[in-house]
């Protein structure tokens, strides 16, 4: 079981993507757990044959226990995530051959569907052959099922249970790092004029659907400012800094029905302004969709937070551990600003840096900001 999150202790398994004897690369999503934050897609970290499905679908674990074998070069070995390879993994016990999952069946010529998901189908009187699949590779999931029928798995909690969960999960994240995290505060206003115009001209050669918000610009600023303060960018374990040479930008929305998750936009470093936006897009959709991928809850290594559009000036955030810095923007606003001698109307925004003084100190943080400004004065540069 993956820790998504410093706050999670445990997670239930809602489903399995795969089954004993499939191979599987890395990367490839192979199960379904339901954490205080939603249903996420569990990704493989390894690459081999699925050997054993330990836990069975519907089962709650803690963090770290053993959900299925993987067979190598070396044999059957358990699966354990990066971030859990502190914790003691529970007994791989013999799984009983009965209690194998039959293999995937097809819905129709089209789809193919997860066992569990055909089995509540079968419950339920869903004819899957008209879901439109939601799961990696054209799956039918357990979600599409119980979606299709109005109705909920008799296991899952109310949606007002399942909300007031998450508040209790971030509330504990958020009271340790302000227990044990020393923050430091930082803001900046910076003129995003030449930002905006140079976005209205590029919107102006795009369709609708492809036009690029501001945040997209923000985020490829913030990517780029934090390879020139690179102490920002990472996380803070086993009593010392280890700095990422990937950026994983934590992303902060807002779900609909309240909370907030913060998934990454992996290898931002590597992603243009175009490419920027359509993977926040894409991580905005799926996150209240509830089709979150373990890697992008549990890898980021910085945050950014947006609340401008809430109509806020400033945003000082609560570092979300083990990370080392949060990144806010707040709302854009037409200010008077003195440009060479004169006082003009201008497009202006106040970036915020929460930083934990035991990775950094003020004078890099006043560094990454003043990089943050000098950046998107020459936005067609980014």
């Amino acid at each position: 079981m993956p820790a998504l999150g410093a706050d999670m202790e445990a997670g239930k398994l809602v489903e399995w993507l795969v089954k004993p004897g499939q191979r599987v690369k890395r990367g490839e999503v192979v199960a379904v757990v339901e954490t205080q934050k939603g249903a996420v897609e569990v990704e493989i970290w390894e690459e081999g044959t699925v050997d054993a499905l330990i836990v069975e679908p519907g089962t709650s674990v803690p963090v770290g226990t053993v959900l299925a074998t993987l067979r190598g070069e070396a044999g059957a070995v358990p699966v354990t995530p990066p971030a859990a390879s502190a914790v003691a993994p529970a007994p791989v016990a013999p799984r009983p051959e009965a209690a194998k999952p039959a293999p995937a069946a097809i819905a129709s010529e089209r789809y193919k569907i997860s066992p569990a998901a055909r089995r509540k189908a079968q419950e339920l009187g869903v004819d899957v052959a008209k879901l439109v699949p939601s799961g990696p590779e054209g799956v039918v999931s357990l979600t599409d099922v119980e979606r299709a029928a109005g109705a909920h798995a008799p296991s899952a909690p109310p949606a007002a249970d399942r909300m007031e969960a998450m508040r209790r999960a971030i509330a504990a994240a958020m009271t340790k790092s302000k227990r044990e995290i020393p923050h430091y505060y930082l803001a900046n206003s910076i003129d995003v004029t030449p930002a905006v115009a140079w976005l209205a001209r590029e919107n102006t050669t795009r369709s609708v659907q492809d036009r690029v918000l501001l945040a997209a610009v923000l985020l490829r600023a913030v990517t780029l400012a934090l390879g020139e303060v690179p102490e920002l960018n990472g996380v803070w374990l086993d009593d010392r800094l280890q700095m990422s040479r990937e950026v994983h930008l934590g992303v902060g929305i807002a779900l609909r029905g309240g909370g907030l998750v913060a998934p990454a936009i992996r290898n931002a470093q590597d992603k243009t302004i175009p490419e920027m936006m359509a993977a926040m897009s894409d991580l905005v959709r799926r996150a209240r969709a509830g089709s979150l991928r373990s890697s992008e809850l549990s890898d980021a290594t910085v945050t950014v937070t947006n609340l401008g559009e809430q109509g806020t000036d400033a945003v000082y955030g609560v570092i979300y551990p083990p990370q080392v810095a949060l990144v806010g923007f707040g709302r854009l606003a037409a200010r008077p600003w003195v440009v060479d001698g004169t006082v003009q109307v201008r497009d202006v925004l106040q970036a915020t840096l929460s930083a934990d003084h035991r990775a950094s100190v003020g004078h890099r943080g006043a560094i990454f900001l003043a990089a943050l400004d000098r950046l998107l004065q020459q936005p067609e540069k980014l």
